[in-house]
């Protein structure tokens, strides 16, 4: 099966276009992805309007380029399904994501399915060269800018949530922690980058929820933790220079690594999970992969997580989780059954 992937809910225009042979047996054709992180970097995130802007500047030129790359010459005789990403994201870019398969679909005839942005995420570990099909039920750690999610997966199209955060995103943490130290946006890359000189033990920070009896994970109180240190610091008169910085993110990263791990950890065991899957734009984190990979080899579970190119928003997870969708004979496949859902779970 060739299956074209479109994916436009936050601030990637990325079209891709795979050929899967069997669910272990992926090959990528085409992957396209034109990012806005540095225009929207000055306002410190993404603004949906201007997102959706850009999106209908670039998404014919992203798709020509994927399809070159892909070497396909006759959308109508070789592409065999199209899938777009309908939710979670923002309204005003899911839109045009959305109305442009839509055209697609209508005009060359073909099915379409409306893919979840989150089981994207999931599936992309299916990318991963090394990645050998597990049994269900599987255990997902699903962590991004908008989302941290514990997952239980029974069946490709069967999944329950077992955790969430219940304020703020890990991703979202970060983010605004790096605002605090005067760091840039993202603020992920940036707090990674400073805690690998620093010293996760200079400046003590709290593991919220980490021993409460449920799942959920909470960050807000974390980030107001790091606010306070700093208002603290300031008042000694101590100096908020890159060592101390460095210290900071180090502390900061490890209290969210820590809680993250541990809890998925143990709903892994509740659940009896043979696999735990990392995905989401977090899974980039070194730490956290490191630190997952070795607890859950310690507890004799599978540990799986996507090649790093794939962590990011791509249309290479909306096509997987396309095809995915497809092999339930159930699925509906009318182009104009596809709505946008900004809030979609899964």
């Amino acid at each position: 099966m060739i299956v074209l992937g479109i994916e436009t809910s936050c601030d990637e225009t990325a079209v891709s276009i795979i050929e899967v042979k069997s669910p272990t047996e992926i090959k990528v054709r085409g992957n396209v992805v034109s990012s806005q992180v540095k225009l929207h970097a000055e306002f410190g995130g993404v603004v949906p309007n201007l997102a959706a802007r850009e999106h209908v500047k670039n998404i014919n030129a992203v798709f020509e380029s994927a399809l070159s790359t892909a070497g396909i010459r006759d959308f109508k005789k070789e592409i065999d399904l199209i899938a777009v990403t309908h939710g979670p994201g923002l309204g005003p870019a899911l839109l045009v994501g959305i109305t442009f398969a839509k055209t697609l679909a209508m005009t060359h005839e073909k099915p379409l399915i409306g893919a979840s942005h989150m089981k994207g995420h999931i599936f992309s570990n299916w990318l991963n060269e090394d990645f050998m099909e597990p049994q269900f039920p599987i255990m997902n750690l699903l962590v991004s800018g908008g989302h941290t999610e514990l997952i239980l997966m029974s069946n490709y199209e069967d999944f329950k949530l077992i955790g969430e955060t219940m304020d703020d995103a890990v991703g979202e943490a970060f983010d605004k922690v790096a605002r605090l130290l005067g760091l840039g946006y993202p603020g992920g890359p940036e707090i990674s980058r400073l805690a690998e000189k620093g010293d996760a033990k200079h400046f003590p920070l709290p593991r919220p929820m980490l021993h409460s009896k449920d799942f959920n994970f909470s960050f807000s109180g974390l980030k107001t933790a790091v606010l306070y240190l700093l208002r603290d610091l300031k008042e000694q008169n101590v100096e908020i220079d890159e060592q101390t910085k460095s210290d900071i993110s180090a502390s900061f990263q490890e209290a969210c690594v820590d809680v993250l791990v541990q809890k998925t950890i143990q709903a892994s065991i509740k659940h009896k999970a043979s696999a735990i899957l990392l995905s989401g734009g977090v899974s980039a984190n070194t730490l956290l992969r490191a630190s997952l990979k070795e607890s859950a080899e310690k507890a004799g579970i599978n540990f799986s997580c996507p090649p790093m190119k794939y962590t990011t928003d791509n249309a290479v997870m909306i096509a997987l989780a396309g095809y995915f969708a497809s092999l339930d004979k159930n699925q509906n496949t009318n182009w104009e059954m596809v709505d946008m859902d900004a809030n979609l779970s899964f």
